[in-house]
This record gives structure tokens, C-alpha cells and sequence, in this order.
């Protein structure tokens, strides 16, 4: 997992779902890969994971800010557009 963004109002995070542990014995069955983003919209209190074709989209618009940079309100404009898609409350684990 690794912190991407955060913001007052945002906070992006990449998940490696099979990621191995270091420590961890490979696995018998190889197993399909689930990266994906989590966004959490602090203001609603609401989160939503991106994986598959979503999390295609997201990555590509992430290489495209590594090559011109946003401002926070492009970036903030985006996330609130992803925002949108938040149903799921968050909760502590």
C-alpha cells in the first residue's frame, strides 16, 4: 500500500492486493493480480476502490500529471469526479 495523495478534502492510495510479502513463500497456484486506488472523499466520509479497467484509466491519468504537473485544483477537480462513485462509508478495520 502506498500513500499517492492527501489533502484536506482527498486521499489517494495504491493498493497491491498479492503483493507478497518478503518473508512469504511463493505460491503454489499463481494468483491474479489486484492493483487497484482507493480514494476517500474525507468530506462525505465515503471511499471507493478502483481495480481493473478503472484502475487502468486512474494510472494513465497519473503518468500523465508525471509529465505535467496539476495544480491541486486539477488534481482536486479529478478526484471529485471519482468522488462521485463513493457509495461505501468508511469504517475502522
Amino acid at each position: 500500500m502506498q500513500m499517492l495523495y492527501d489533502s484536506d478534502s482527498f486521499v489517494v492510495v495504491q493498493i497491491h492486493a498479492n503483493a507478497p510479502e518478503e518473508s512469504a513463500p511463493l505460491p503454489v497456484v499463481p494468483e491474479l493480480a489486484r492493483h487497484g486506488f482507493e480514494i476517500v472523499d474525507k468530506r462525505s466520509g465515503k471511499e471507493v476502490y478502483l481495480d481493473g479497467s478503472w484502475a487502468e484509466m486512474f494510472q494513465q491519468r497519473l503518468n500523465g500529471w508525471q509529465k505535467n504537473t496539476p495544480t491541486q485544483e486539477e488534481i482536486e477537480d479529478t478526484l471529485e469526479g471519482y468522488a462521485e462513485l463513493a457509495h461505501t462509508p468508511i469504517s475502522l478495520h
